[in-house]
């Protein structure tokens, strides 16, 4: 895989304020990272610097391995970036504005109108073309603001909450919209939200404070699912034997933590609960490995 983007030591400060600190790591071409952290973590400048329009503090970082402090223009023509409120003009229509877009980019003009088309295709806007940007709904809106990022068809893309906002049928559309252009480009997402990094990203690194608290990989085979089993009355004592899983383990609230073993299900689960005679309460998936490493990342960083 081609190296897209590379991070030694990159911090920036506001004055006195830490902003973020000593970010090192290389994106490939494929790869969804997703910049995880609460509020005011520092995901928002990360990517400001990362899209060239904010300068480091200190440290190097490489787009197609040009500098980006050293030759600006150049690397700039690598990258595509959505702001977290789309750059749009609502005198403008859709086709008008991607046209002024692709010709900022400095895109041919013989090959301008065939740029806008594709990045409407993939966007799903097509037929939108003469609508005014005003009359757009928020969805439509972020279409429109990733159209405008993958017009000149980036190396890297920068997309600051891109669902921030959105109903459950746009979250979607986004999600796959950003499925589909990894395939061609390495893409770094900032989110609070940990649905939305662990639905479309390979990797993450979760911030706290300015500083990676924790980095993991997402696209790895993950562990065998486990389940909460909750019956009706006390568990038995022979309860965790006739369950036929991996693991199983009595919690303190007299539920029970299972493990299912490869090619098992929760209903397979569920009917041999309920042919040992046991009323189910609860059957329902623990909470992901994502949520609990990212409060317990939070939590040791605000101990440290």
């Amino acid at each position: 895989m081609d190296e897209l983007l590379s991070l030694r030591a990159l911090t920036r400060r506001f004055g006195e304020r830490l902003a973020f600190v000593g970010l090192d790591l290389e994106l490939m071409r494929g790869e969804v990272l997703g910049l995880l952290g609460a509020n005011g973590a520092g995901k928002t400048s990360c990517l400001r610097v990362l899209s060239g329009n904010l300068a480091p503090s200190s440290g190097e970082a490489r787009v197609c391995g040009i500098d980006l402090a050293r030759s600006p223009l150049k690397a700039k023509r690598h990258i595509g970036y959505l702001p977290e409120r789309p750059p749009l003009y609502p005198d403008m229509r859709v086709g008008e504005y991607l046209t002024y877009c692709a010709r900022l980019h400095r895109i041919p003009e013989v090959r301008v109108a065939g740029a806008v088309a594709r990045a409407m295709q993939r966007c799903g806007l097509e037929g939108a073309e003469r609508r005014p940007l005003a009359t757009l709904s928020k969805g439509w809106r972020q279409r429109v603001g990733i159209a405008q990022a993958i017009v000149h068809e980036p190396d890297l893309l920068l997309l600051d909450e891109p669902t921030d906002g959105l109903d459950p049928v746009q979250i979607r559309a986004v999600r796959d919209l950003i499925r589909a252009l990894s395939a061609h480009c390495a893409i770094v997402l900032s989110s609070h939200l940990l649905p939305e990094v662990q639905a479309v990203c390979s990797r993450v690194l979760i911030m706290s404070q300015g500083r990676v608290v924790h980095e993991a990989r997402l696209d790895v085979e993950p562990a065998a699912p486990r389940y909460r089993l909750r019956t009706a009355g006390p568990a038995p004592p022979g309860l965790v034997g006739a369950l036929g899983a991996e693991s199983a383990e009595v919690l303190p609230d007299g539920s029970v933590l299972v493990a299912l073993r490869a090619g098992d299900s929760p209903a397979a689960l569920a009917e041999r609960v309920m042919a040992a005679g046991l009323g189910l309460a609860e059957l329902s998936p623990e909470r992901g490995d994502l949520e609990a490493v990212f409060f317990a990342a939070l939590a040791g960083e605000q101990a440290a």
